[in-house]
């Protein structure tokens, strides 16, 4: 009846995951994708490019081992923008034939096009050269992504005003930049171009940063920004934004305060890029930022037989959840048995320094009432960050009073996004504060801050054997 059994709009983390879900099941899958090349946002502008600019950024200023050497210290004087495309583009090259053989591996068919409705089981598809072809499918899985928030009063010219996605086609590293927008995104360029030693100014109307971050590791990281002279203006508005003759641009704050600066980073939200797919003709409607809505157990949406997946459904965007968001989708759109995933999944923030978090906050704790007690450990306080020069870093352990379980893991500096998986299999797994107190870790390494923090937190409890 229909020509494919799953129809992926999108090779992103979640399309590629669903598109190779489904045909691990035996079912034939064509995979639609309107890049130049497949992997999508998260390949060509987004988590594997910044990720890669993070990395290439702390090599060659030698930032990890300013503990030692000094402020001063960088293992290439004059970093250029071309520096940082080479490794970019080695990088992607890497990740794009990864891509396309697990797909010829598993013989999921893709094509490149634009994709949009022509009904509820019908895509039609325009090709680069023209064509335009149409193919049915038993289920559709929209993996399509974002694309950067462009508001009209903001000259961008790909140039000195720009956003996420052209900021990796800079041609010359600039000595002052402003970011607008305290999100993920911006705080990560901001931090990465900080630590090129660009002057950076970080300005978003909200008053507070993060809100989804446990404050006091939000308050650690805020305090390591301003200590190297990042300048923070939350609550802060940028009403007027002006390309100057000289090159420079101007912004009008709406406290009255002018910043000039060589380049403006726009990174205040991204759109669902849905705009192009046609949803009416499937009976589908998109809300304001062009974001699916489905349900959260099997990603269908509204109108059965279509699935969305990945940034395009909204929080928590990460590439990691959009893989198991897709690979679920996929299951249940062929009718193959698809289980909850586990309820905590870690967040990872790329910034420099990074942070890491999975379970609850103390703000949460507190909201629902739970008696609790923490447990701290600095990273200064390991010989292995002795040896690496690490004089910050800090590791935040949850734990409740009553059962004695871990539910919350937060961590801000070096290794944050590696180090936060301990705990995150400790708290799925149910495990106690016991587990850190007891368990041996190697030595020296960062993730015996886990036993410090543990002990810290274990200090005030009290031994489980005595109270029974």
């Amino acid at each position: 009846m229909f020509q494919y059994d799953l129809v992926v709009v999108g090779s992103g983390p979640a399309g590629r995951r669903g598109a190779i879900q489904a045909a691990k099941l035996g079912k034939k899958v064509l995979v639609i994708e309107q890049g130049k090349r497949v992997g999508g946002v998260s390949v060509h502008t987004g988590t594997i490019p910044s990720k890669t600019l993070r990395e290439t950024a702390l090599n060659l200023s030698g930032w990890r081992e300013r503990g030692f050497y000094g402020k001063a210290y960088r293992v290439k004087q004059e970093i250029s923008a071309e520096d940082l495309r080479r490794r970019l583009l080695i990088t992607l090259d890497h990740e794009v034939e990864v891509l396309e053989h697990q797909f010829a591996r598993n013989r999921v068919q893709h094509l490149r096009g634009k994709a949009s409705f022509v009904d509820a089981s019908t895509l039609e598809i325009v090709k680069d050269d023209g064509e335009v072809m149409r193919v049915s499918a038993g289920s559709i899985l929209l993996a399509v992504g974002t694309k950067p928030f462009r508001p009209d009063y903001i000259p961008f010219d790909n140039k000195t005003v720009l956003d996420s996605d052209e900021l990796l086609d800079i041609e010359e590293l600039p000595r002052s930049m402003v970011v607008i927008g305290a999100g993920v995104i911006g705080i990560e360029y901001a931090t990465i171009f900080s630590a090129l030693d660009t002057a950076v100014t970080l300005i978003d109307p909200k008053s507070t940063m993060l809100d989804f971050i446990d404050k006091e590791i939000v308050e650690d990281f805020t305090y390591q920004l301003r200590d190297r002279n990042m300048k923070i203006m939350l609550g802060t508005k940028a009403e007027k934004v002006t390309k100057l003759d000289d090159g420079k641009v101007e912004l009008i704050l709406d406290n009255g305060r002018r910043l000039v600066t060589d380049m403006v980073l726009f990174a205040a939200g991204r759109m669902g890029a849905t705009d192009a797919l046609n949803l009416k003709a499937a009976g589908l409607e998109a809300d304001s930022r062009g974001r699916l809505k489905v349900n959260p157990e099997t990603f269908e949406t509204s109108v059965p037989g279509i699935y969305a997946a990945g940034d395009v459904v909204g929080f928590p965007s990460l590439a990691s959840t959009s893989m198991e968001q897709g690979r679920i989708a996929a299951r249940v759109a062929v009718g193959a048995v698809a289980k909850e995933p586990p309820k905590y999944f870690p967040y990872g923030i790329y910034a420099v320094p990074e942070i890491s978090t999975c379970g609850l906050t103390e703000e949460e704790m507190k909201e629902r009432g739970i008696p609790y007690e923490c447990g701290i450990a600095r990273f200064r306080e390991t010989s292995r960050g002795h040896i690496m020069g690490l004089d910050t870093g800090l590791l935040k352990l949850i734990f409740s009073l009553k059962t004695r379980r871990l539910l919350g893991v937060h961590i801000v500096g070096e290794g944050a996004t590696e180090l936060v998986h301990i705990g995150q299999a400790v708290l799925n797994l149910k495990g106690t504060v016991e587990y850190f107190v007891e368990n041996t870790f190697n030595y020296p390494t960062l993730a015996e801050a886990y036993k410090i923090a543990g002990l810290d937190a274990w200090n005030r409890m009290g031994d489980i054997k005595s109270e029974l």
